[in-house]
C-alpha cells in the first residue's frame, strides 16, 4: 500500500464525513437501509452470546470491525452498564466479508452485503445478570453514507450456575426487574410528559437525598409552555438579535477586506470589469453583479452549514471537546502563519481551474466564477474569521442565524468592488499594498491567538478539566495584548516586517489601546468582574483567589434537589439555563448580576438553580426518553437539562431565565439575553410578587 502523509488522509476523511452529513441531511430521514435484530443466546451455564443480525438493502453495505483510524466507521460493541457477567473477547464479525481497497480512504476495508452478523460473547459469573449498551456501525452505498448509527440492547436474567440460595430467590429476582422495566418500552403514542416521569428516577440526586418531596418529580417536570404564554411569553426567544449577528458579520468582513489576501485584488478586479467592456455602464453593471455574486456565495454557504448539520447540532458542536480543541489548534496554526512561520494556501489547481473556467465563459456565469475564485484564493485570511463567526452564532439555535452573519460578512467584502466600479477615480487614491498590510496580518495573528484560548476554555469547562481557570486565562490574555502593544510600537519584529523603525500615529494609538487593555485586565487576577471580557473569560466560580464579594453563585446545579430545598425554605426558584460556551450568559452575569439590587434579589429572595446544558459529565446511567415521537438516549447531565428546557419550557437557547413556584409552575414570563438592569429587576420583583400572591 502506498504511503500517504497524515494530512492528506485527514483531508480525505473530512471530505468523506462532510459528504456523509450532506447526504444524511437530505436522505437519511426517508431511508432505513439496515435493519438489526438482537438476541441473547445461552451457550452453557457460564457462557452466552449477544447476536446482532442485520438485513441490508440492495446496494448498501455495513462495515466490519477494527478497520483502523482514518477509515470508515467500524462496528463496535459499547456497554453502558453491566452486572453479573463479563465480556469474553472482542466483537466478532460472522459471515461473508468483502475485502477491497477503497480509493477514498486509501486503505483496505471490509464490509458485508445483504446480511451481516456480529457476535459478542459474555461470561456469566452466577446469579442475576444485566447488561445494557449499543452496537455502533457505519453503512454506505455507492453514493452516500449514513452517520454512525446505534443499535441499543438490554438483557437481564439469572444464570443457572447460581448458588442454591440465589436459585431460591430466582423468581422474585426475575419479577422485580420486569416490574421496573414495564414503563420502559416506548412507542410513538407515548408523550413527552410520560418520558419525563421515567427520566427523574434515574438521577443520582434522588438517591442521595433523605428528604421526602411533597411534590412528585413528575409534576415538577410537567410542561408549562401554555402557562408561560398566559403570562405574556413571546414565542421563540433568541440570545442574539439578527441585527447584532448582521453587524458582527459585517465587521468581520471589514477586517477581512484589509488582509493581504483581499485588498490587492480590488483594483485588479475593478479595472478588469471597466476595461473589458467598451460600455462604461455595462462595466459598472458587471461589477455590481460581481459584488452580488460574492454575497450569494457566502449566504448559500451559511445556509448550507445549518441545513447540513442543523441548528441544534451546531449548538451542541460548539461545546464539543474535540471540535473546540481542533478549532483551538486551527487558530494557533493560522496565527503562526500570520506571524510569518509559513504560508497556508488552498491547492492552486482549485483556483486555477475555476479561473480558467471563468475566462472561457461569458455572461453572468463568468462573473459568478470570478467571485468564486476570490472566495477560494482569500480563504487563508477569511477562513478563521468565517469559522469564528459561525461558531458564535451557532449558539442561537436559529437556522437562519449563520446565513444572516454571512450576509453581513459578504456585503462588507463586496462593497468596495461596487463602490470603486461606480467611482473608478477613487482607485488612484487607494492605498497601495505594502508593509502596513503585514502589520494588519500580524495583528490578526495576535487576536487569533487570544480567541484560540476561548475555544480551549470551552472544552476545559464542559468536561471539568480545570486546566484553564479564569486567572490563568486572564494572565495569558494580558501577555498576548501586551506583546501586541509592543509589536505595534516596533519593539518586536516578525520575518515579513519592514525595517522601517518609524511608528505612525495610527499604530501608536492602536498600541496605546492594546497596552491599556492589558493593564485593564490585571485586577481580574484578584476577582474584578471585568465586564469588557466577560463574554470570553471563564466564569467567576473558576477563580481560585477572589477578593470580589458582590457576586452571585448558584445554590444548586440540580433541578430536583434545588426545587425541594426551595419548598422547604418557602422561596421561589430562579432557573438559569446556561452553557460553558455561552457568550451572552457570561455578559449577563458580569453586567447584570453584579448590580447590587439584582444580586440582593437573587441571593436573598430566590433559590438559584443553574443548569449547564453542555455539561459533559455522564449520567449514572443513560436514560431513554421519547421526544416528538422519536426515542432518544440522554447520556450526559447536559443532555438531561437541555431536554428539560425544551420539553418543559419550549426553549432551546441560552441564557434562559424562568421563575417558578414550589410546584414547578412559572410566576412570570421567561427572560432571555437583555442587559437592561431595570427590566431585569422588574422581572425578578414581578415574579416575587406573583409567588407571594399564590401562596
Amino acid at each position: 500500500m502506498n504511503y500517504n502523509p497524515p494530512i492528506i488522509k485527514m483531508k480525505k476523511f473530512v471530505s468523506f464525513l462532510l459528504l456523509s452529513f450532506v447526504v444524511y441531511a437530505l436522505q437519511a430521514q426517508i431511508k432505513d437501509p439496515v435493519k438489526f435484530k438482537t438476541e441473547l443466546n445461552t451457550l452453557s451455564d457460564t457462557e452466552a452470546e449477544i447476536v446482532f443480525t442485520a438485513t441490508i438493502d440492495n446496494g448498501w453495505h455495513v462495515y466490519s470491525t477494527e478497520l483502523g483510524d482514518g477509515g470508515p466507521i467500524s462496528a463496535t460493541f459499547n456497554v453502558d452498564k453491566k452486572s453479573g457477567l463479563e465480556l469474553a473477547g472482542k466483537l466478532k464479525p460472522v459471515g461473508k466479508e468483502v475485502a477491497t481497497f477503497d480509493k477514498l480512504f486509501e486503505m483496505k476495508v471490509r464490509y458485508f452485503e445483504n446480511t451481516a452478523k456480529f457476535i459478542q460473547k459474555v461470561k456469566l459469573t452466577g446469579g442475576a445478570y444485566e447488561i445494557e449498551g449499543y452496537l455502533e456501525y457505519g453503512a454506505c452505498d455507492d453514493e452516500s453514507c449514513l452517520p454512525p448509527t446505534e443499535v441499543p440492547f438490554k438483557f437481564s436474567g439469572v444464570a443457572k450456575a447460581a448458588s442454591a440460595a440465589v436459585a431460591k430467590t430466582e423468581q422474585p429476582e426475575k419479577k422485580e426487574p420486569e416490574k421496573k422495566e414495564e414503563p420502559a418500552p416506548v412507542s410513538a403514542e407515548v408523550k413527552d410528559t410520560a418520558a419525563m416521569m421515567e427520566l427523574v428516577p434515574a438521577t443520582p440526586v434522588d438517591a442521595a437525598t433523605d428528604v421526602q418531596s411533597a411534590v412528585s418529580s413528575s409534576e415538577l417536570w410537567k410542561p408549562v409552555i401554555s402557562d408561560l404564554q398566559a403570562l405574556g411569553e413571546e414565542h421563540g426567544q433568541e440570545d442574539m438579535s439578527w441585527i447584532y449577528i448582521f453587524i458582527t458579520g459585517f465587521l468581520g468582513g471589514l477586517i477581512a477586506l484589509f488582509t493581504p489576501c483581499v485588498w490587492p485584488i480590488i483594483p485588479m478586479t475593478v479595472s478588469f470589469f471597466l476595461k473589458r467592456s467598451k460600455d462604461k455602464k455595462k462595466g459598472i453593471r458587471d461589477a455590481w453583479t460581481y459584488g452580488a455574486s460574492i454575497v450569494v456565495i457566502y449566504v448559500v454557504l451559511g445556509l448550507a452549514i445549518t441545513l447540513i448539520f442543523g441548528a441544534s447540532a451546531l449548538n451542541a458542536l460548539s461545546t464539543n471537546a474535540i471540535f473546540n480543541i481542533l478549532f483551538f489548534l486551527m487558530l494557533v496554526i493560522f496565527a503562526a502563519s500570520f506571524f510569518g512561520a509559513f504560508e497556508i494556501r488552498l491547492p492552486s489547481k482549485w483556483g486555477n481551474a475555476v479561473d480558467s473556467k471563468a475566462e472561457s465563459t461569458t455572461g453572468l456565469l463568468s462573473i459568478f466564477l470570478m467571485a468564486f475564485t476570490l472566495s477560494l484564493v482569500s480563504f487563508s485570511c477569511t477562513g478563521p474569521i468565517i469559522g469564528f463567526l459561525l461558531v458564535q452564532v451557532s449558539t442561537t439555535g436559529s437556522v437562519v442565524a449563520p446565513a444572516i452573519g454571512m450576509l453581513g460578512f459578504a456585503i462588507a467584502l463586496a462593497l468596495p468592488f461596487t463602490l470603486f466600479a461606480l467611482f473608478p477615480s477613487w482607485l488612484k487614491s487607494m492605498p497601495k499594498s505594502g508593509g502596513w498590510m503585514n502589520v494588519i496580518k500580524v495583528t490578526l495573528g495576535f487576536l487569533e491567538l487570544a480567541f484560540a484560548l476561548k475555544f480551549l476554555s470551552v472544552a476545559d469547562l464542559a468536561y471539568g478539566w480545570r486546566l484553564l481557570d479564569r486567572e490563568t486565562f486572564l494572565a495569558l490574555w494580558i501577555v498576548i495584548f501586551a506583546l501586541l502593544g509592543f509589536y505595534l510600537l516596533g519593539k518586536i519584529k516578525f520575518p515579513h516586517d519592514d525595517d522601517d523603525n518609524k511608528v505612525g500615529v495610527t499604530r501608536f494609538f492602536l498600541a496605546l489601546v492594546s497596552l491599556a487593555f492589558a493593564v485593564y485586565m490585571v485586577p481580574g487576577l484578584w476577582g474584578a468582574p471585568l465586564k469588557a471580557v466577560s463574554a470570553f473569560a471563564p466564569p467567576m466560580q473558576t477563580q481560585d483567589f477572589n477578593l470580589y464579594k458582590n457576586d452571585v453563585h448558584a445554590k444548586f446545579d440540580d433541578y430536583d434537589l434545588g426545587m425541594e430545598y426551595a419548598r422547604l425554605n418557602g422561596k421561589p426558584v430562579m432557573l438559569d439555563f446556561t452553557g460553558y460556551g455561552c457568550v451572552n450568559c457570561r455578559k449577563m452575569e458580569a453586567a447584570v448580576w453584579t448590580d447590587p439590587k439584582v444580586s440582593d434579589l437573587i441571593n436573598n429572595d430566590y433559590v438559584l438553580i443553574t443548569l449547564y446544558v453542555d455539561n459533559k459529565t455522564p449520567l449514572s446511567e443513560p436514560v431513554k426518553i421519547v421526544e416528538n415521537g422519536t426515542e432518544r438516549t440522554l447520556r450526559t447531565v447536559g443532555d438531561k437539562w437541555s431536554y428539560l428546557q425544551r420539553v418543559k419550557f419550549g426553549a432551546n437557547a441560552q441564557p434562559f431565565y424562568v421563575l417558578l413556584d414550589n410546584q414547578g409552575k412559572p410566576v412570570n414570563k421567561s427572560y432571555a439575553y437583555n442587559e437592561d438592569i431595570p427590566k431585569y429587576i422588574e422581572f425578578l420583583q414581578t415574579g416575587l410578587e406573583n409567588y407571594k400572591k399564590g401562596k
